[in-house]
């Protein structure tokens, strides 16, 4: 007996469903209902083509089975794959093909990562299988890599300042601009179907690029001689958050992005200096148009994280930035370390990592969950719908999954550890990125030669 028998087209079920009684119709799809209840979604997409079809109790069952892998993390439930190549330190990783965590594909697991390395080489890596897809001629030593909206270009930096964009792909070069200095951060959108690129630079200004030719738009100065290390959009994509964590005194400023896309020479760019100083960290809230969290210096020399609205006001003769304070409260940290990390899990949800500590933080300063299972510090964290991961300097990687509580709302439970192989043959873990099914890290060699750790998770 067939277990999986070809299934049923659209036309026919609509057309058998027409026979049931409402008490049966709620039967046939309590499957679906339990899908919608459980991730907050029903996507037809998810079950296949018009080729290939799956019913919502498999994709129901597919799923559990995936996410009880991960949430395990036992020996079996995973490969690891050791991803060997680079001659230099990695800067940065991400991921070109993944599995979204909203609607994940069961069916096609694949997963492409690219990486770029001080070697001077973009590398793209195919995790599961641990193959090298494709590698970028050898450049001057890359310092940046992000990679486009639509995950089909993947954009680096290198230390003389010059920007290139690859095809994902296949891993050709496309266009190439110099900005004659040494890069802070990378910063790429899309407004109303038009690709934008917009860059900080060592010298304190934001240069904005578009289309894939590259070609200069504007460049505004943000902190003069300062390098501009902090560059976010809001998700409205009306908002360019810009600033430095290298000056205690500075504002971060929060910049009109049609202002940087659509300049006027006639006016000058309409751009706001927030009212706090010595940025640390800073996410826009991914649920919300545009709504800032920051960590920044507080009272008694001690942090303080502060959540602004910005919006904008015209009027007939001129337009105006208004920033409004939501929530702001000091943070007890207790922890040394330069390096804060701040990322948004929802709308009320804010996760920071200082030192060895991972917290949870609600919006109004309510302190959810904290955990410290690192024995040193967290170098870089990963969040999404499903899970939060950290990556630490003592080469292990924790996996902490989402829940959610009857009487406090959303809850974070640690669940075990990742190890990153030999102390003798590497230092720490210096990079985290993740899809819903696969989790990829850098570690930093010994031999000055950096490898990729991939596990991925198998439905």
């Amino acid at each position: 007996m067939d277990l999986y028998p070809p299934p049923l087209i659209r036309d026919c079920l609509i057309h058998i469903f027409a026979f049931l009684t409402e008490e049966d119709l709620i039967t046939a799809s309590s499957v679906c209902q339990m899908c919608l209840q459980r991730w907050s979604f029903c996507n037809l997409a998810v079950l296949g083509s018009e080729h290939v079809n799956h019913s919502w109790k498999r994709y129901f069952l597919q799923r559990c089975h995936l996410e009880m892998k991960m949430t395990a993390g036992r020996s079996g439930g995973y490969t690891c794959k050791s991803l060997r190549g680079h001659a230099g330190r990695v800067v940065g990783l991400v991921y070109l093909q993944g599995n979204s965590a909203q609607s994940p594909d069961l069916w096609n697991s694949r997963a492409t990562v690219c990486s770029a390395s001080t070697d001077g080489t973009v590398r793209a890596w195919d995790i599961q299988n641990g193959e090298l897809l494709w590698c970028s001629p050898v450049q001057s030593p890359l310092t940046a890599i992000i990679v486009d909206e639509r995950r089909e270009v993947v954009i680096t930096a290198d230390s003389t300042g010059l920007i290139k964009t690859w095809q994902g792909e296949s891993g050709q070069e496309g266009a190439s601009f110099a900005t004659g200095s040494p890069l802070g951060s990378l910063l790429q959108y899309n407004i109303n179907n038009n690709w934008f690129l917009t860059v900080g630079t060592s010298q304190g200004s934001v240069c904005t690029l578009a289309d894939s030719a590259l070609t200069k738009k504007s460049s505004v100065m943000v902190c003069d001689s300062f390098k501009v290390n902090t560059l976010l959009v809001s998700r409205d994509k009306k908002w360019i958050t810009a600033g430095t964590k290298d000056k205690d005194d500075l504002s971060p400023k929060v910049i009109y992005t049609e202002s940087l896309t659509s300049p006027s020479e006639d006016e000058d760019p309409l751009c706001q200096s927030l009212p706090v100083t010595g940025c640390q960290a800073a996410v826009f809230i991914p649920t919300q148009p545009a709504r800032l969290a920051l960590i920044h210096n507080g009272l008694h020399n001690n942090k303080a994280l502060t959540v602004f609205d910005v919006s904008i006001k015209k009027t007939k003769y001129k337009s105006e930035i208004q920033v409004q304070q939501v929530e702001s409260f000091p943070l007890t940290l207790n922890t040394r370390s330069s390096q804060v990390l701040l990322e948004a899990a929802d709308s009320n949800c804010l996760v920071l990592a200082a030192g060895q500590g991972l917290y949870v933080y609600s919006l109004k300063g309510a302190l959810i969950a904290n955990f410290k299972e690192h024995t040193m510090s967290i170098s870089s964290i990963s969040v999404d719908s499903f899970r939060v991961v950290t990556a630490s300097q003592d080469l292990s990687l924790r996996v902490l999954t989402w829940g959610k509580d009857r009487d406090h709302g959303l809850t974070l439970e640690s669940q075990y550890h990742l190890l990153g192989g030999s102390h003798t043959m590497s230092r720490r873990f210096t990079h985290v990125a993740c899809d819903y099914s696969s989790i990829t890290a850098s570690a930093e060699g010994k031999d000055g030669k950096d490898v990729l750790k991939a596990y991925s998770f198998t439905s």
